[in-house]
Order: structure tokens, then C-alpha cells, then sequence
């Protein structure tokens, strides 16, 4: 198994403001307002699957749509020119709700970290704050709605509801760290087939499947590591991939 002081160094190794650039963290960080950062923060971490060059571009055209002021965008409710935009799974149909939905959120409430700390308070996290969602989905979404904004109870790792609330709660030279109605001990890893290999590899994960269970097993055992702040080896498990590859490219 890796050992703790490797796995700090790649963390410290890599989580830099270099990392900023080719990560869909870097949404947050084109906003100086609180409000701004958590909701393209949000916005971006809905897109970010598939191809990471595709869905940056992407990203940019959907920020570009809301002349990169995003929370007046969302809080003026006038989405016509998100007709005909797509990505992947997720038609027009499919995104149109996720800002009408939101726009009702900025409208009635204080907004997304207002829905993330009451579902904090509850039992259930993430389930809570996904119910929001689907309680006001119109019957016209399809499964690229339900795709950004997936199930907790269907038990997949929830990887990139997980990363946002990273980008929200931790602080650091990548994270923001706006959000204090949690701590950064009470973070799960974002867990996606990259993580899930590359842990293994470490030592540090057993379960096969890249599912909610795994999720949690991984997160425990980072914790034995550093228990305040165990979603900091994210940053690890990105540089072991990269570094393994490097080796294995060096050695063809």
C-alpha cells in the first residue's frame, strides 16, 4: 500500500494553480461574486463528463450565452437562447429546467447553498438536494436531465456532485472554500473509473465496482490519513495516474 508521505507529496506536488487551467475548476474561479463562483461552479460540475476538451469548450459556449454573469442570467428566467443547445445526453429540453429550476431556487430562496445545507441537516445529503430537483422537473425531461442530475438511491458515486462541494468547501490554491456549513472532513472523494483504478493500484480500495459503496470505503480509508481533510488525496490520485503513464510512455 502507498504510504502517507507519498501520498502527501503527490498531493502537494499537484494541487497548484497550473492544475487550474485544464480543470473545469477553473469556472469557478472566472468570478469574483460568491454567487457567481457556486452557481457556475454548480453549472460547470453538471457538464463535466466525457471528453474534458469538449466539454471545457462546451462550458465556455453556455457561459458565453449568459455573458459570463450567470447569477443575473439565472435570476432574470429568460433561457430562449439555450434553444438548440446540447451536450452529449442532455438536449435542450433537459438543460432548459436545470435554469428554470434554479431561477425558482434564486427567487424564493438564498440559493444553492441555502438547498446544500438544509439537505446537510438531513439524513439523507444528497439525496435531499437531488429531490429538490426532481420535484420540479417538468414531465418533458428525459434522461439527459436525470444524466446531470443523477439519483443518490440508484447508488452510483455521485462523482461530480461530490467535486463541486470539494470546489465549495475545502480551501485551497484550486478550492474555493465558500461554503461554511460544512467542513472539509465531512467531503467524499469524487470517485470516477480514473480514481477508482488508480486507488487500487495504491492499495487503498477494494470494492470492484466505482460505486457509492466505494466511494465511502476509499473516502475512510484517506481519512486514516489525514481525517481533516481527507478529500485533499484527490489531487494524489490524479498525479499517480499521470506519473504512472509517464513511466509506462518512458519505458515503450
Amino acid at each position: 500500500m502507498i504510504t502517507k508521505e507519498e501520498l502527501d507529496r503527490l498531493a502537494q506536488k499537484y494541487e497548484t494553480e497550473d492544475f487550474i487551467k485544464d480543470d473545469p475548476v477553473q469556472f469557478i474561479h472566472r468570478f469574483k461574486k460568491k454567487e457567481d463562483a457556486e452557481l457556475g461552479g454548480f453549472l460547470a460540475s453538471l457538464f463535466a463528463y466525457g471528453n474534458r476538451k469538449m466539454f471545457i469548450k462546451k462550458l465556455d459556449e453556455l457561459f458565453l450565452k449568459a455573458d459570463n454573469d450567470i447569477t443575473n442570467y439565472v435570476k432574470n428566467g429568460d433561457f430562449s437562447n439555450l434553444k438548440g443547445f446540447e451536450y452529449r445526453f442532455s438536449k435542450d429540453s433537459d438543460i432548459i429546467p436545470v435554469f428554470e429550476i434554479l431561477n425558482k431556487l434564486y427567487k424564493e430562496a438564498k440559493g444553492l447553498e441555502e438547498l446544500f445545507a438544509y439537505g446537510f441537516s438531513q439524513d439523507n445529503f444528497l439525496q435531499t438536494v437531488v429531490d429538490y430537483f426532481y420535484s420540479l422537473a417538468p414531465k418533458s425531461a428525459g434522461q439527459g436531465f436525470y444524466h446531470m442530475i443523477p439519483n443518490p438511491h440508484n447508488g452510483g458515486a455521485m462523482k461530480r456532485m461530490n467535486m463541486f462541494l470539494r470546489w465549495m468547501v475545502r480551501h485551497s490554491v484550486v478550492d474555493l472554500g465558500i461554503w461554511k456549513f460544512m467542513e472539509p472532513k465531512d467531503l467524499l472523494i469524487p470517485l470516477d473509473v480514473h480514481v477508482g483504478r488508480v486507488s487500487r493500484n495504491m492499495g487503498l480500495l477494494t470494492r470492484k465496482s466505482n460505486d457509492f459503496k466505494a466511494v465511502i470505503e476509499l473516502t475512510n480509508k484517506l481519512k486514516e490519513f489525514c481525517p481533516e481533510d481527507p478529500v485533499k488525496y484527490d489531487f494524489a490520485m490524479f498525479a499517480f495516474g499521470v506519473e504512472l503513464n509517464s513511466k509506462k510512455n518512458q519505458e515503450v
